[in-house]
């Protein structure tokens, strides 16, 4: 018995397939399944009963399962005091607002996983700092950059408004409409300049500037905002949200850099892992 078995045996009891673990692992199925033909022959014992589809652990996969966990945390603990600590690398990104919780931490985790020792600062973009997470109409003279997102800004409406049962909003609409003015945000000043052109004064209700205060006073049926659309994803019964006629309301967000900058290996990293996002 050795920890590769082991480690294998772990992987399958919690994908409840064989197949499974071995992409988790991105090693060949039979080598899975031969490791673990192996550690059932040694152990005189069945881990798992085959199904059509999946695997199911018996009584003693259950008891191995914890004790094989208990050993691979232990020999990882092992292993690590013997490691030399990573150098430090302090590395500053900027981010503008309302980039998305869920994917800006995906994002960054896998930054972190990828680079022992770094120390990252999240800073305003405006600062100074390594790389930037910005508007592409925010770029400076000489800043390189790789896309990231583009998303399109929505009218967020509380669920029962009436304008609900229409597929898209006029401009027309926004007359005596209560408004969530959320500022900075560059779709908003694209509705208030085309606003001002149909001689259309925005009723504003409140003045705020996070995405969270704006669903909330939305939901709250206090007034409608303009938000991305990534926020889509989370539904809400108390929202509804529709395109506006008009003005194409997007923004492009890139990671932006000085091709001189001093974290050069560190940027080229980010920079995949933006590519493959």
């Amino acid at each position: 018995m050795d920890t590769r078995q082991l480690a294998y045996f772990v992987a399958v009891y919690e994908q409840r397939s064989i197949s499974a673990a071995a992409r988790q692992l991105d090693i060949a199925q039979p080598s899975v399944s031969s490791a673990l033909q192996q550690l059932e022959q040694q152990l005189g014992t069945l881990l798992f009963i085959r199904l059509p589809k999946g695997v199911q652990p018996t009584e003693d996969a259950e008891r191995l399962y914890v004790q094989a966990c208990q050993l691979l945390s232990q020999m990882q603990a092992l292993q690590a005091s013997f490691n030399k600590p990573a150098k430090r690398l302090l590395f500053r990104l900027g981010l503008v607002k309302a980039l998305g919780v869920e994917r800006m931490s995906q994002l960054l985790k896998e930054f972190n996983s990828q680079l022992p020792g770094l120390e990252l600062h999240l800073v305003e973009p405006d600062e100074p700092c390594d790389a930037r997470i910005i508007n592409i109409r925010q770029l400076r003279a000489g800043e390189l950059y790789q896309s990231l997102w583009t998303d399109s800004y929505l009218l967020a409406l509380p669920a029962q408004h009436p304008l609900c049962t229409q597929p898209e909003i006029q401009l027309s609409d926004f007359k005596k409409l209560p408004l969530i003015k959320r500022t900075p945000c560059e779709a908003w000043d694209q509705v208030a300049l085309a606003l001002s052109k149909a001689n259309i004064k925005p009723q504003i209700r409140a003045n705020i500037h996070t995405i969270e205060y704006a669903i909330a006073l939305v939901g709250a049926g206090i007034g409608c905002a303009l938000l991305p659309d990534f926020e889509m994803q989370k539904f809400r019964p108390d929202l509804q949200y529709r395109a506006i006629q008009g003005p194409a309301l997007t923004r492009e967000l890139v990671l932006a850099f000085d091709k001189n900058q001093q974290h050069q290996n560190a940027v080229k990293l980010l920079c995949e892992i933006a590519a493959r996002g």
